[in-house]
C-alpha cells in the first residue's frame, strides 16, 4: 500500500510539474502578444516602464521581507544588471513588436539559453563543449533564416535582429546574476531588478510618453504584460525552481515560442509561415542540443 501511495504521489507530482511548466510557457508566450497589441500606442519605452513598474510591485512583498540584506552598494550593482537584464532587452522586444508579428520575438527569445552558454564561455571561462557549439551554430542559422524571411509581406529582419540582441542581453544578464547576486532570495532579486529598471527608465519613458490618449485594449495589454507576464510569472517560475530545480524549470524555454506563435495566430490572426516554422525548429533544436549533458562512461 505504501508503494502504491508513493507511486501515485510521484505521478501526481509529475502532472503538477507538467501543468505548471505549460502554464508558465503559455503566460510568457502571451507576453509577445501583449507587446504586439500595446507597443504601437505606447511606444517601446513607456510600455517597458509600465511593465517594469507593475511587475516590480507584484514582487515587492518578497523584496520587503529581505530588505535588510540589500545594502546601498548592492542596489548599485542591481541597477547596472537591471539595465542589461531587463530594461534594454524589454525595450528591444517592444521595439520589434511594433514592426513585425509577435511570433518573431517569441522565436528569437529562445536564443537566450545559447547566448547564456556563449557568454559564460568567452567572458567567464566556462568550457564550451562540441555539442553546445553545434547547438549554437544551429540556432544562428535559424535566426539567419528568420531574418531573411517575410510574414504577410512584411520584412522581419529588424525585429529578428532586435530579438536576437535582446537574447544576447539576457545571456549577459543571467551570467551576471549568477555571479554577483547569488545567496539572496531569488524572488527578492527579481523584484529589485524590476524596480531598479523602472527607476532607471522613468525619465526616458516620461519624455517619450505619447501625447494622444492610449486605447483601452493597449492599456489592458500593458497591465497584463506587467502583472501577469512579469510579476505573477516570476512568482510561478521561482516556485518551480524551488521544487524541481533550475535545470528542469528552464525547459519552459522550449514552450515560449510555441505559445507565442499560437496566441498570435489565434487572437491576432497572424500567419505561421514556412520560414518561421523552419527557423523556429532550428533554433529550438539548437537549444535542445546545447542543453543536453554529456553521457558519463
Amino acid at each position: 500500500m505504501s508503494t502504491e501511495m508513493t507511486t501515485s504521489a510521484d505521478a501526481l507530482e509529475r502532472w503538477r510539474t507538467t501543468l505548471e511548466l505549460t502554464l508558465l510557457g503559455a503566460i510568457w508566450g502571451g507576453s509577445f502578444l501583449f507587446m504586439r497589441v500595446a507597443a504601437g500606442d505606447f511606444g517601446p519605452l513607456p510600455l517597458v516602464e509600465v511593465r517594469l513598474a507593475l511587475g516590480g510591485l507584484v514582487l515587492a512583498p518578497f523584496l520587503w521581507r529581505a530588505r535588510a540584506r540589500f545594502s546601498a552598494l548592492l542596489w548599485l550593482r542591481i541597477a547596472g544588471i537591471a539595465a542589461i537584464n531587463s530594461v534594454i532587452p524589454f525595450a528591444l522586444f517592444a521595439w520589434g513588436a511594433e514592426r513585425a508579428p509577435a511570433g518573431i520575438g517569441a522565436i528569437t527569445n529562445a536564443m537566450t539559453v545559447m547566448f547564456t552558454t556563449l557568454v559564460a564561455c568567452f567572458f567567464f571561462g566556462e568550457r564550451l563543449r562540441a555539442r553546445r557549439l553545434v547547438g549554437l551554430v544551429a540556432g544562428f542559422v535559424g535566426v539567419a533564416i528568420l531574418a531573411g524571411g517575410k510574414t504577410a509581406g512584411i520584412g522581419v529582419t529588424q525585429a529578428a535582429l532586435a530579438g536576437t540582441a535582446a537574447a544576447v542581453c539576457y545571456g549577459f544578464g543571467i551570467n551576471l546574476v549568477r555571479r554577483y547576486l547569488t545567496g539572496l532570495p531569488a524572488a527578492a532579486v527579481a523584484a529589485a531588478n524590476l524596480l531598479a529598471g523602472a527607476v532607471l527608465l522613468a525619465p526616458f519613458a516620461l519624455q517619450a510618453w505619447p501625447a494622444q490618449p492610449i486605447a483601452a485594449p493597449s492599456w489592458l495589454s500593458a497591465v497584463l504584460l506587467g502583472v501577469l507576464c512579469t510579476g505573477a510569472a516570476f512568482v510561478l517560475y521561482y516556485r518551480l525552481i524551488a521544487r524541481i530545480g533550475a535545470a528542469r524549470a528552464s525547459t519552459v524555454t522550449y514552450l515560449i515560442p510555441l505559445f507565442g506563435v499560437i496566441w498570435a495566430w489565434l487572437i491576432l490572426g497572424e500567419p505561421l509561415t514556412a520560414t518561421m516554422a523552419a527557423a523556429g525548429a532550428l533554433i529550438l533544436a539548437g537549444v535542445a542540443i546545447s542543453q543536453q549533458r554529456p553521457v558519463k562512461p
